[in-house]
């Protein structure tokens, strides 16, 4: 029934040498197994990170829901838009946006200005009038007035006029962009008529 191996060369290999190799083997393999757990959730938590900031910068945007300015025919050589009101509401599928982190980039025909909205005595103002009055949206039915001052030619830096990206006379167009805390962007464009008859312009 048993069979006796007489040849050396045929029989199995046994002892401690077979031992250390084999346990060598499992440390390895466990080794590798480790490097690669940890390298897999590493990949899972940048893609999840990646994929939440991908979906902030595309729905945490700003919607324009009116704009309008005053028309001030007492500045400049044939009046000037002296302020730019927008009416702002927060666009479907957004989270909670912060106003006051909402940066406010100006393309004039003359060159551009980039600033952050603010409630201080800067030119800029927010008036939440629906809503908690926290300058933060969070909800889609919240409304907020946001208010650009612009600067008239006899304000301009060089005092050289139309050098100013703010200055806004008839006939002259602005691009204004919007961008909130993630990244989304929200631009509008303004077009003053080529003759303003009157105090309140729709733009």
């Amino acid at each position: 029934m048993f069979e006796t191996i007489l040849d050396e060369e045929e029989r199995g290999q046994v002892g401690i040498g077979t031992l250390i190799v084999f346990i060598a083997m499992v440390l390895v393999a466990a080794i590798a197994a480790g490097v690669l757990i940890n390298t897999a959730g590493f990949l899972q938590t940048q893609a999840e990170a990646t994929g939440e900031e991908s979906t902030q910068q595309v729905s945490d945007r700003l919607q324009v829901v009116s704009q309008s300015g005053t028309f001030d025919d007492s500045v400049g050589d044939n009046g000037q838009i002296v302020e730019l009101d927008f009416v702002l509401a927060q666009s479907p599928g957004a989270s909670n946006i912060d106003l006051s982190e909402t940066s406010v980039e100006l393309i004039g025909e003359s060159g551009q200005e980039t600033f952050t909205l603010s409630t201080d005595s800067d030119g800029t103002g927010i008036d939440m009038f629906k809503g908690d009055n926290n300058v933060v949206f969070t909800d889609t039915s919240d409304r907020a007035q946001v208010t650009l001052g612009l600067d008239d030619t006899s304000s301009d830096v060089d005092n050289n006029a139309g050098d100013s990206a703010y200055v806004l006379e008839e006939g002259d167009s602005m691009t204004i962009t919007f961008t909130t805390a993630s990244g989304a962007t929200t631009t509008t464009e303004i077009r003053v008529p080529s003759t303003v008859v009157s105090d309140s312009v729709r733009l």
